[in-house]
């Protein structure tokens, strides 16, 4: 199948468009409710606001990098306080991820595998679930698509401009969520398995000229990462509680007997593809595989042929190409492998992009093998589909179904299935949006209260189950709360506590 002059740019727009409608339709309703997590970065944008103190790392509800809280401060500052200002920034990082893939798989392949991965990364479920949540995780596939197409970049073309690129994207990473802390062991494989690709494969004339090409790009890119994320380091070096507060709550080498946690993790991390994935309504159709069945197929197929190319190591070493995907899949997988709640969806979700790229090679060869068989029945046709004068039209025709039928089948599965049930909804914490709804409707004349009888993290000297009320409401500091006349009071402080006669009563369990 060859691509049409000036084609190309249409099949990317097209792709942008299917992206943003899955990621944009309907934003203001689905997901229901707001969840405390996301609102608790609702409260921090409002005081970002208000006090023009842009933070590179915010101490609440664990410890969150501030970068992607910083974006939704000028969100909400722009669009003002609503759920969908908080996740409209997600919204943003999914279509830019979806152009990226675009980009990577097209340097690393064709534009062939770039069309198909991308659509696949446009209409997944879970790409598309996490484009619609206001969660920093969305970053990490953002970073890891322009990372990996800039550092590709320069390996084949030698140019430092690219590795000076792909630094700052490392550097970036560490601003967003914390899951990507791992990734640079993918950049030391990659130019470990380039360099012995230089080795076997070139002269020793060339191979020094390139050897030294690529130690100055890995160079180029070290120190550009290094001085990026120097500010947070530097942070960290001064606050190393930060660092680890949240990892170690949840890591299997606190529990009792680490190996066996590790082995049953891992497990259940590798079968959440296509068994059994993350348990959380927020994070997924509980239970149900990460993938949609079709594309768990599809990824499966280009898996294992990917697999056994790279093992053959054909010319006495391992693909460079491969190399990296096995190494990105394997790696982002490592923060769910370590988590006492495997499989968790979001903590791997730095895997995204390339369990795409497999399953378009796994649906390429489907493709491929469609052509074949056409051309074995079909002889006469094989003359004009080599002189480029005519294409099998059977093959096309069944990859473009199978395609739609991917995305009535994703669509399906996030706005009929998932967004309208009303576990989503408790999930998301929907009455909690209620009570806000109803707060906002009444008078600053009128007292009111909020009891909070939900044991959690505290932030800002209540349990961080609030915070859907106080965003929602913009009663997140003293003064707001008061020139609303709004009182939040934990369970024990509402025990024997003299309310105004007259005054509305909300508990928030």
């Amino acid at each position: 199948m060859q691509r049409h002059p000036r084609g190309e740019i249409w099949i990317v727009i097209g792709i942008l468009l299917i992206a943003s409608f899955f990621r944009f339709y309907q934003l203001a309703k689905y997901p229901p409710g707001l969840y405390p997590d996301e609102a608790m970065d609702g409260s921090n944008a409002l005081i970002t606001n208000a006090t023009g103190h842009y933070q590179l790392f915010y101490t609440e509800n664990n410890g969150r990098e501030g970068l992607y809280i910083n974006l939704q401060a000028l969100s909400v500052k722009l669009s003002g306080i609503h759920a969908w200002a908080l996740r409209d920034v997600s919204g943003i990082f999914g279509v830019l991820t979806v152009l990226g893939l675009y980009l990577l798989a097209r340097e690393l392949f064709d534009w062939r595998a770039a069309g198909v991965s991308s659509f696949l990364l446009a209409i997944s479920f879970w790409h598309v679930n996490f484009s619609r949540i206001g969660f920093d995780g969305i970053m990490v596939p953002f970073i890891l698509v322009y990372l990996f197409y800039f550092l590709w970049r320069g390996l084949r073309r030698n140019t430092y401009l690219d590795f000076l690129w792909a630094g700052l994207f490392t550097g970036l990473g560490f601003y967003a969520y914390s899951a990507y802390r791992v990734a640079p062991l993918i950049i030391v494989a990659v130019f470990g398995a380039y360099w012995w690709f230089l080795k076997k494969d070139f002269s020793h004339e060339k191979y020094e000229h390139a050897r030294n090409r690529l130690l100055g790009g890995f160079c180029v890119l070290a120190i550009t990462a290094f001085f990026v994320a120097l500010p947070m380091g530097v942070y960290f070096l001064r606050n190393p509680a930060q660092l680890t507060q949240r990892t170690n709550e949840v890591s299997v080498l606190q529990q009792a007997n680490p190996l066996l946690q590790l082995a049953n993790s891992t497990a259940r991390t590798l079968g959440m593809f296509t068994f059994n994935g993350d348990m959380n309504q927020r994070d997924n159709i509980a239970g149900q595989p990460e993938l949609g069945w079709p594309i768990a197929i599809l990824f499966a197929i280009g898996f294992l042929k990917e697999l056994y190319h790279w093992l053959r190591r054909k010319h006495g070493h391992f693909s460079p190409v491969h190399t990296l995907m096995f190494a990105w899949f394997f790696v982002m997988l490592l923060p769910g492998f370590l988590s006492t709640e495997a499989p968790h969806a979001l903590r791997t979700i730095g895997v995204l992009p390339i369990v795409m790229i497999f399953a378009a090679r796994g649906f390429l060869w489907l493709f491929n093998a469609g052509e074949e068989w056409e051309m074995i029945t079909h002889p006469w046709e094989s003359a004009s589909r080599r002189s480029g004068h005519d294409q099998f039209v059977a093959p096309v025709l069944a990859a473009l179904a199978l395609m739609i039928a991917l995305g009535f089948y994703e669509y399906h599965r996030y706005f009929d299935v998932w967004a309208p049930s009303q576990a989503t909804a408790a999930a998301f914490t929907a009455n909690y949006v209620d009570i806000a709804n109803q707060i906002n409707a009444l008078p600053a004349s009128k007292k009111k209260y909020v009891i909070i009888d939900a044991p959690a993290i505290e932030a800002y000297g209540l349990p961080v189950s609030a915070e859907t009320v106080m965003f929602l409401t913009d009663t997140v500091t003293a003064e707001t709360q008061h020139a609303k006349n709004l009182t939040y009071l934990t369970a024990d402080q509402a025990m024997g506590y003299h309310f105004s006669s007259n005054a509305s009563v909300w508990h928030v369990r």
